[in-house]
């Protein structure tokens, strides 16, 4: 396939209207479990984190929304966030709950055997329901750290069960126009079992709780060698995915820019999107990064993760899916497989430069980010006061 310098219309559609959630999070000082890095300029409250949220997509076009983390993004007045969100250009996202940083969940949050530390959990995820309301979103991410180092710890059918019941609870605080999304991880920190291990755990139980409970899935919450793309797949054949994080990784839940470790499994990964049309906003999807820049920039990095996704989806929608369609009608392996390779190898970068450019955004946000002379201005500016971070 030829370099192409524009694209046709109904590509061009497709690209202006599939947008970027990014995470309030990722903009706030993190690193591993050895050790968390500062940098200069980092955000010391949430509406510091918004205003950079803001840089990334006032340079891309496509990231309006920004995902909160809660009680991280705590605020006394929700609704003047959400106010100050909009004067930059914001809308407010998800809310994230958090039950795996107080010492009382170190056996379990909603999980957990003692009645009156569920009760916590689920008072918890209750009061996220109102940080919806107050700042306008529909949806709450729920991500467990719940579950064992060692066989014989605890029963793993009464953790279930338990774990069934708290949700039914959650689930029925939320309104009619509101849904919870249940992410799941294959290990870490749990190392024996994991209570939400897996896309076919979570589906399980958002099929028991009804239509407005549906499936997150994270890039790098999987084992070695796992096909995402099949279970992304199948979530989408049962209308179950309801939101999807982008991160890459080498070994485990590295949270490193997507992209960057493995991009043809992100292409793959795009094309079964793109297949059944979940790239588009009618598809109730939401597309998040959930990344946290340990060594780069934080904004830099943001920007560098929304224009990977952009170009790959750019690719994702170039295969000629008429004649792929035929190839594999006719069992030609090879032409199938061509036909798709075809699409992964072309070079959209002029045609998105000339994309943006249309719409008026610089031709190379990145670049022109970080010509801005942003990051030495809040270097200068927010000096003193308690950089945010991680349990910050």
């Amino acid at each position: 396939m030829t370099t192409p310098t524009a694209f046709p219309a109904e590509i061009a559609r497709d690209l202006a209207e599939f947008t970027i959630e990014v995470p309030s999070w990722g903009y706030g000082n993190s690193g591993t479990r050895f050790k968390v890095f500062g940098t200069p300029g980092t955000p010391r409250d949430p509406f510091e984190k918004i205003a950079d949220a803001a840089q990334t997509h006032a340079f891309t076009g496509s990231a309006p929304r920004v995902s909160l983390h809660y009680p991280w993004d705590r605020v006394e007045d929700f609704g003047a966030l959400r106010e100050y969100a909009a004067e930059q250009g914001m809308t407010l996202g998800m809310i994230n709950s958090n039950t795996f940083q107080d010492d009382e969940y170190k056996f379990g949050s909603l999980t957990h055997g003692d009645k009156t530390i569920r009760r916590r959990a689920i008072d918890h995820h209750l009061e996220c329901i109102d940080v919806m309301r107050a700042t306008g979103s529909k949806e709450m991410k729920i991500w467990l750290a719940d579950g064992t180092n060692y066989a014989g710890q605890d029963s793993i059918r009464a953790r279930q069960d338990r774990l069934a019941e708290s949700l039914q609870e959650i689930y029925l605080g939320l309104g009619d126009d509101e849904r919870l999304v249940l992410e799941y991880k294959f290990f870490e920190p749990a190392f024996y079992h994991t209570d939400v291990p897996d896309w076919g755990t979570s589906l399980l139980h958002c099929l028991a709780l009804g239509e407005k409970a549906q499936v997150v899935l994270d890039t790098g919450h999987h084992a070695p060698g796992t096909n995402i793309e099949f279970i992304v797949a199948q979530l989408l054949r049962q209308n179950r995915l309801g939101a999807f994080d982008f991160n890459s990784r080498n070994y485990a839940d590295d949270d490193l820019i997507v992209g960057a470790a493995d991009p043809f499994q992100l292409f793959r990964i795009l094309f079964e999107i793109v297949q059944q049309d979940a790239h588009l906003p009618a598809s109730g999807v939401n597309f998040m990064l959930d990344q946290c820049h340990n060594l780069e920039s934080k904004i830099q990095g943001q920007i560098r993760s929304v224009l990977n996704v952009q170009e790959t989806l750019a690719k994702a929608l170039l295969v000629d899916r008429e004649a792929l369609a035929a190839a594999q009608e006719d069992n030609d392996v090879l032409l199938a497989n061509e036909i798709l390779m075809d699409a992964f190898w072309t070079d959209v970068r002029p045609a998105l430069a000339a994309f943006r450019e249309e719409r008026g955004l610089p031709a190379d946000p990145f670049a022109a980010f970080r010509a801005s002379g942003y990051e030495q201005k809040i270097a200068t500016e927010r000096v003193g006061g308690n950089q945010m971070g991680w349990g910050a």
